[in-house]
């Protein structure tokens, strides 16, 4: 049986205290005054060189109008009106502003919250795709995957909590639609009513979570029990219940990316989006794999695993990177070249105010992978496979903040205490949860039919 080391123990908890200390100064330094945001704008704006204040606008306009005679009365009515609306514009753009900066701990937080839900949801569907596929080549690594999937229950709840807090406790922070004011004048979102609202959208949150955790649940019993089974009852129990979830995943998982990820943005749409979404999961959760494979290894566990094993995980790692970028481009390219405003105009605010992170991910995501991973010798070497993970994880933490961000805080982005502290937290949280469940039964399963197989796999 594996146990938990004091170290590593220690380290996640310090990482989950750290995290809440500097998600809580992220909160409490997000609210600005109107006065404080109007400075902040004033100097940007002298930095930048541009133009005058616009109390010294009025000013002007003002001195013109009263040095007018009376036959320009009209006109220095007109350019009063001018005044008083560029005054309120100038307003309305310091509150939006404003709330940007208020989003910001919100959405770092729920970028976090996401990424680190995504990998063990990832890693779910993978398992179930072992079982129902009747892998040879995987049982090895089945109690690392059921491991990871631990954080499932959790991760779901804490994202879906983010997110109704949000719109509740917060001030619409992240979901636009949750704000019955903004849908009282937008009629495309008053025709999503019906879907885009809070109850709902809670209940069906609550649904996907209790279905994939119901699944975990009862694959991990139905493994452990085949332990000591005199025979293959439990496994095949497993096996349909894999292949009837993952039906139940597919819904699932493309409504789940649909309300948690693309309603950031309610007047655009993909029809590639949940696909997109998925292949980040999967590369994420198989990365992390053989992250927690590799370390145990180090720490004299899984001593059967051997090369073939990580090099398998190595080429689903390189396959899922590409199949990511093909989603990226086939969904960039068709919104591009269609070129109808609407869906555009998710691209354009990435393109100018995120280019360096939204060109950025695609080398992290695809170049890299592709090119470090292509030889078959290299996906069979510890550090390089660790070192190309790496890699993959930073940069689809960046795809999830990219997904999120635009939407929530414009360009008032920055990688600062919320998001580093947000990453710590769930990074503690995900390495607390998944080790102890690890030392809740031995880390190679007993007695799959497929266990001779998977011993001696070799590629």
């Amino acid at each position: 049986m594996y146990t938990i080391s004091n170290k590593l123990k220690t380290f996640s908890i310090a990482l989950i205290i750290l995290g809440l200390l500097g998600v809580g100064y992220g909160f409490m330094t997000s609210h600005k005054s109107f006065e404080e945001v109007e400075t902040m704008l004033a100097e940007e704006t002298a930095h930048h060189g541009g133009g005058h204040a616009v109390a010294t606008e009025a000013h002007v306009v003002a001195d013109d109008s009263d040095h007018s005679d009376n036959s320009h009365q009209a006109n220095a009515h007109d350019a009063t009106t001018d005044v008083e609306h560029h005054v309120d514009d100038h307003a309305k753009h310091v509150e939006h502003v404003q709330h940007q900066i208020a989003n910001r701990p919100w959405s770092a937080l729920y970028v976090a919250a996401f990424f680190f839900f995504m990998i063990a949801l990832g890693v779910l569907a993978f398992y179930a795709i072992q079982y129902a596929s009747q892998a040879g080549w995987s049982p090895v690594l089945f109690r690392v995957m059921e491991g990871i999937t631990a954080y499932v229950l959790p991760g779901g709840l804490i994202v879906l909590a983010i997110a109704v807090a949000s719109g509740t406790i917060g001030h619409y922070n992240i979901f636009i639609w949750m704000d019955p004011d903004v849908v009282a004048h937008d009629k495309l979102l008053q025709g999503k009513s019906g879907w885009l609202s809070l109850g709902w959208f809670a209940v069906r949150g609550l649904i996907f979570i209790a279905g994939w955790s119901l699944y975990r649940h009862f694959s991990r019993k139905f493994s452990i029990a085949n332990d000591t089974a005199t025979d293959n009852s439990n496994f095949k129990k497993a096996f349909r219940i894999s292949a009837a979830f993952l039906v139940f995943f597919i819904y699932t998982e493309s409504i789940m990316s649909w309300d948690w990820i693309m309603s950031v943005d309610p007047h655009w749409f993909s029809t590639l989006f949940a696909w997109y979404v998925f292949a980040g999961m999967a590369v994420s959760g198989i990365t992390v794999i053989a992250f927690i494979s590799l370390y145990l290894k180090s720490r004299g566990h899984l001593e059967i695993v051997n090369d073939s094993h990580i090099h398998d995980l190595a080429k689903f790692m390189f396959g899922f990177s590409i199949f990511w970028a093909y989603l990226w481009f086939s969904q960039f390219m068709l919104i591009w070249y269609a070129n109808i405003p609407e869906e555009v105009t998710y691209f354009i605010t990435r393109i100018e105010d995120y280019n360096g992170l939204f060109f950025g991910m695609l080398v992290l995501n695809f170049v890299f992978p592709f090119l470090v991973l292509m030889n078959s010798d290299y996906k069979r070497i510890p550090w390089f496979v660790v070192m190309a993970g790496i890699i993959i994880l930073i940069g689809h933490y960046i795809d999830v903040y990219v997904m999120i961000m635009p939407a929530t805080v414009g360009d008032r982005w920055s990688f600062g205490i919320p998001e580093i502290s947000s990453v710590m937290l769930f990074a503690g949280l995900f390495l607390f949860i998944v080790f102890t469940a690890l030392t809740k039964a031995p880390l190679v399963v007993k007695r799959n039919p497929f266990l001779k197989e998977s011993e001696h796999f070799h590629y």
